[in-house]
């Protein structure tokens, strides 16, 4: 005799609908590619939205960024959601869009399988969780891999037949523009670059020029902050004479895509007057001389083998930066250390308020803090955690412990451990500057 049972609708569990996101990708920022982009996006937000057992987990686009590159934050986010539990499934063109690299795409793909994540890839209809999956991935990445390496050597081909005719392929300079392959000059940008050369050789370090383009408020050529090797890049660009030395650097692969400085690997290619010069050529050889010379007398002296005691260990209260040890006036022949904040170092005042501590106070602050009389790197590494530098000269020392102190520290009298010798070398330092600084303002006397 058949047995009926009625079911009661409140013991029913709910479906659960599953959580798909998707992946889309270009190389280039270019109008067609933004479009494309959009138009996958667009794709994606009605296709999953329109399958009632799915559920839309996010859409990550990465925009203007190679295949071959792992760092790209929208793919990064995308395994990062992965991992936390919030996707179950992955949509995507194609195994190219989704990498070049076949290395990436298998690490991926396998990581995302051992979480139960399944990648579909539409235009070859592969599932990694099919039990074929990732044979036929192994195979399409190492298509994709080899198809990426061919498009980069065309690429590369066509930029050195460019360079054997005294072509730019592109530029990114402060002062010019390429307009039909040819450099133009910005006039206010040109008045920057002017302005760099001028004040090196009127005796300014490269460090001073950064911080008077801050507090003028002068725009670099990319948008970023200025810093000492742009300044260097500057002086040491040629092109700024109106020639132009060509393949100074390479690519190292198609993968990494790092820049290499060629150093006689390829051949270079020297284009006399290939455009308008915003500097002299004798300026422009005496900045490089006066570099010769500054290298010469200012060698930087060999780091050490180890570590300085409070090396990676201090940080900014101000700006966050960490504080490095510095040579105070190393000009001098006498020397004395302090700790100071890379960001004051860099971008001056402006950019961050803290004061630099001499080596000895932060010593002695220190010995005392930890109750000792002598003190190393062993030692404060096995109590302190961190040291943080605050305003109104306060140091505040967080233990490993949990537990925190804090001291005040005051600058001694600059009269204080000066010799008659450091007077005199300081004397002999100001009269050559204000003697400099004489010459550079009155040209027609030092030509005279």
């Amino acid at each position: 005799m058949r047995e009926i049972t009625k079911i009661d609708h409140s013991y029913l569990k709910p479906i659960r609908r599953k959580r798909v996101a998707a992946y889309a990708r270009v190389s280039s920022g270019k109008d067609s590619m933004i479009h494309s982009l959009s138009a996958q996006i667009s794709y994606y937000n009605h296709y999953i939205g329109n399958r009632g057992d799915w559920e839309l987990a996010g859409i990550y686009a990465d925009e203007g960024i190679t295949g071959t590159k792992e760092k790209r934050p929208e793919f990064q986010r995308m395994l990062s959601d992965c991992r936390a539990g919030k996707i179950d499934m992955i949509l995507t063109k194609s195994v190219t869009r989704f990498a070049r690299n076949t290395v990436t795409i298998l690490e991926a793909a396998r990581e995302l399988k051992a979480l139960g994540i399944d990648i579909y890839f539409e235009k070859e209809d592969i599932h990694t969780l099919s039990a074929d999956g990732e044979l036929m991935l192994t195979l399409l990445a190492s298509f994709a891999q080899e198809e990426s390496w061919s498009a980069s050597e065309n690429m590369k081909w066509r930029i050195r037949k460019k360079f054997e005719q005294g072509h730019l392929a592109n530029a990114c300079m402060l002062g010019y523009r390429l307009k039909d392959g040819i450099l133009q000059i910005v006039p206010e940008e040109a008045k920057t670059v002017r302005q760099i050369f001028h004040d090196y050789l009127s005796g300014m370090g490269r460090n001073a020029i950064v911080k008077k383009l801050i507090r003028m408020n002068t725009p670099t050529r990319t948008g970023r902050p200025w810093n000492e090797t742009t300044i260097y890049g500057i002086l040491r660009n040629e092109a700024y004479t109106g020639n132009l030395l060509l393949q100074k650097t390479y690519k190292s692969d198609h993968i990494t895509k790092k820049c290499i400085q060629n150093r006689g690997e390829l051949p270079m290619y020297y284009v006399e007057n290939a455009h308008e010069a915003i500097i002299d050529k004798d300026i422009f050889e005496q900045v490089q001389q006066e570099i010769a010379r500054r290298a010469k007398r200012f060698h930087k002296t060999p780091k050490p083998t180890e570590p300085y005691i409070f090396t990676s260990m201090i940080r900014c209260g101000f700006c966050g930066g960490s504080f490095n040890r510095k040579v105070a006036d190393a000009g001098f022949k006498w020397q004395k250390p302090v700790w100071r904040c890379r960001v004051l170092d860099a971008r001056g005042k402006k950019a961050c308020q803290s004061r630099q501590i001499p080596e000895k106070i932060l010593l002695e602050r220190t010995m005392g803090v930890l109750g000792v009389t002598e003190l190393s790197r062993d030692i404060v590494l096995d109590k302190i955690a961190e040291i943080q530098m605050l305003k109104n000269n306060r140091i505040l020392y967080i233990f490993r412990d949990g537990h925190t102190a804090e001291v005040t520290w005051e600058h001694p009298p600059r009269s204080e451990g000066w010799t008659e010798e450091m007077r005199q070398q300081a004397r002999e330092r100001r009269l050559k500057m204000e003697e400099r600084r004489h010459r550079n303002d009155n040209p027609d006397q030092k030509s005279s």
